[in-house]
């Protein structure tokens, strides 16, 4: 009896049906999508670490005696062994690392702790998904189920239990998302297959980065069914219970009809839309719960989106004037020797000699430190406070004076002399050049920043080793100079009280002993010809590293590509972030249609009394028309206020004129967002006239079937 009712009703509400199966299909597909993402990230991770480190964890927790420890010390591809004893001194913990590639099924715990802490970072977002889809479900299934409760009245007072009338309802839900649950979980694996091919697609010259392979294992396509099933199981259960429980009298009593306890008046909806707008808005209020989801998720959803995309237009406008536009003529390619000390490096000559290579320059930095009383300071500098606004961790107080620190840059002979022409100091190899600038720290806009001198010219630095032990050593200064040379290094721009100095390699020979704080890499700047494309910047490239040989030491990188890569990674990271906020608007709109839909049986009585006293169908179209503008519209204007000043908050923080940010400002994408969420509502709600228009209303009145 309860199949034939179920199929009867199933058959005879295909609107409602639709609508709850369009839901359990895009809940599956974004959960299972989720799961196959979550684990393929986890697998690239492992795959990452494996690639960059080769060193991997496996433990053993037993009692070992020396013999054991021995023959566990030389096993086949054991790199390492620690051993140490449990809190309770009954065990003895060993650590195997394992540096060979075909152990990687000994492996329980990659040394990176990235892995482990994907699992309950996946766990929590799964969780959240599934939190926000069964309020989505949830709703589907109680426009569906509260539809039936003057039927669910007559039927209980026949003798239908309140566990029967439940049954009833969770079998119809289980028919009606059998198909949907698998095909959504089958797709959105598929889905994630599609975006992963499409990652490496985008991100494919990026260096360092390895081409993702998608796999799945059945435990996560097992894992992703049973969340999707449980999460429908939920959605179904909630509204079913609170039904089952209703008194056969107050079911009987409850048409299924919307309505309000008081009607309001709208004036202003009214004097726009006329007689036609205030029912609306009347019947919107009446629906004010059921479309709470729906509007706060497009109101989210569009917000998200619209504060992303003026991010990601801030952050590119502020890397590309105060990186790629600040830096393009200060370098094209840059190498980097690993652990290689500059006066090891003998490669200069030959670099320089490339027919692409218009200048390269060789630099190690290092770091030491100097005394500076009142007295050294410039005048601007002690008008401005001198060091009151200092902080402890940059600058500390030592006797008379302040102990600073000064960043050593070292050149290479021929490039120093180079920079000593530029600055107009003496052509020598005995003396330093010192950057005398620093920046007005009681001007917060790092932007356009003041410099004013820093210290007084004198003949001579003390330097200190940057640990303040040992005594200084007195260096000739040459020159002091407000510009730097031509480098692609950033001087004082978190510590604003850095004295750098910069030396060439001959100065630097005689004193690295008593100074030390030498950096552990060495750096090459290369400037190429005038009119570089890409192709020839490449070119140029892979010809310097097969000069300088190929080591896993050496690092370089160009800077037509960085930027190309800087482009599509935001790019990517843009498109990631937009396709979430178009799954949170996926969501309200989801909500939208299955209250548009699913109300369409609950409004008949409403649009028939309409109808009795002389509405015509285009009336109720435009009843329709403004419900759709009101809930399309409502989120938008909603979201206008903490948008704009969320974006003025950016603008203010990163220093950046409002007119610059306007005439980049993301207006076309945002403006696509906003078209295709007043498009779908629009369809839901055109789907739902259409469905009002084919009822016979004028026998609504009198229709009291059960199906």
């Amino acid at each position: 009896m309860w199949k034939e009712y179920s199929a009867g009703y199933v058959k005879n509400n295909r609107a409602l049906s639709l609508s709850v199966r369009v839901a359990a299909f895009i809940s599956a597909l974004l959960l299972s999508l989720l799961c196959g993402l979550f684990y393929n990230l986890w697998k690239y991770e492992v795959e990452r670490i494996e690639r960059e480190e080769g060193r991997w964890h496996s433990r053993l927790t037993g009692t070992f005696d020396a013999g054991q420890l021995e023959t566990i010390q030389n096993f086949a591809h054991v790199k390492e062994v620690l051993v140490r004893e449990a809190e309770n001194g009954a065990q003895t913990v060993v650590e195997l690392i394992f540096d060979d590639m075909k152990t990687i099924h000994l492996i329980r715990d990659p040394q990176d702790p990235a892995p482990r802490l994907l699992f309950p970072l996946f766990l929590l977002v799964t969780a959240m998904a599934s939190l926000s889809l069964i309020v989505i479900l949830h709703n589907s299934f109680a426009v569906s189920m509260h539809a039936r409760i003057h039927q669910f009245g007559i039927l209980s007072s026949v003798g239908a239990t309140p566990r029967q009338l439940r049954a009833c309802l969770l079998q119809e839900a289980a028919a009606l998302c059998a198909l949907p649950l698998l095909a959504g979980s089958l797709l959105g694996l598929a889905a994630g297959k599609g975006v992963l091919e499409w990652t490496n697609a985008l991100l494919k010259d990026l260096e360092g980065r390895h081409a993702a392979e998608f796999s799945l294992h059945p435990l996560v396509a097992g894992l992703a069914l049973l969340v999707a099933a449980m999460t429908i199981l939920v959605s179904a259960w909630l509204p079913a219970r609170r039904l089952s429980r209703l008194t056969p009298l107050e079911a009987i009593k409850n048409t299924g009809e919307l309505s309000l306890n008081r009607r309001k008046r709208s004036p202003l909806t009214a004097l726009i839309f006329g007689v036609e707008g205030e029912l609306a808005a009347n019947a919107l209020k009446a629906q004010k719960k059921a479309l709470r989801t729906a509007s706060l998720s497009l109101f989210l959803s569009f917000l998200a989106f619209t504060l992303m995309l003026c991010f990601f237009k801030t952050s590119a406008i502020s890397t590309r004037e105060t990186y790629f536009e600040r830096y393009q003529d200060a370098w094209d390619i840059m190498v980097t020797l690993k652990d290689t000390d500059i006066g090891s490096f003998a490669g200069t000559e030959a670099i320089q000699s490339l027919p692409g290579v218009k200048d390269a320059a060789v630099y190690q930095r290092a770091f030491a430190a100097r005394l500076l009383t009142e007295e050294e300071l410039g005048e601007e500098m002690k008008a401005c406070g001198g060091f009151s606004q200092a902080s402890a961790a940059y600058v500390t107080a030592a006797g008379d004076g302040y102990l600073v620190s000064v960043p050593l840059i070292i050149l290479d002979d021929a490039s120093f002399l180079s920079y000593c022409g530029q600055t107009g100091a003496p052509p020598r190899l005995d003396g330093a050049v010192i950057l005398n600038r620093i920046r007005d720290v009681t001007n917060p806009d790092f932007r356009h920043p003041r410099y004013m001198p820093y210290i007084k010219e004198s003949p001579a630095s003390l330097l200190r080793p940057s640990g303040n032990e040992g005594e200084g050593v007195p260096i000739p200064v040459l020159s002091y100079t407000k510009e730097p040379p031509v480098l692609r290094e950033e001087y004082a721009t978190l510590n604003h009280y850095e004295l750098v100095h910069f030396i060439p390699l001959s100065l630097w020979d005689e004193i690295k002993g008593q100074i030390g704080g030498a950096g552990e890499d060495t750096q090459i700047r290369i400037l190429a010809r005038d009119n570089t494309t890409k192709e020839a910047l490449a070119a140029l490239e892979g010809e310097i590293t097969r000069r300088l040989g190929q080591d896993a030491s050496l690092e370089s990188e160009n800077r037509l590509q960085e930027y190309e890569t800087n482009r599509r990674q935001v790019q990517g990271a843009e498109i990631i972030f937009g396709g979430f906020c178009v799954l949170l608007a996926l969501i309200g709109i989801g909500s939208v249609f299955s209250n548009t839909l699913g109300f369409v049986r609950e409004r008949r009585r409403e649009f028939a009394r309409y109808l009795s006293v002389g509405m015509t169908p285009a009336g109720i179209r435009k009843m329709f028309c403004v419900e759709a503008l009101t809930v399309a519209g409502r989120p938008i204007l909603f979201t206008l206020p903490p948008a704009a000043f969320a974006v003025w908050g950016m603008l203010k923080m990163s220093y950046l004129d409002v007119n610059e940010f306007l005439a980049e400002a993301p207006l076309p994408p945002i403006l696509l967002f906003i078209l295709m969420i007043a498009g779908a509502v629009a369809l839901a709600y055109f789907l739902g006239w259409r469905g009002i228009r084919r009822i016979c209303l004028a026998e609504v009145l009198r229709d009291d079937t059960m199906m």
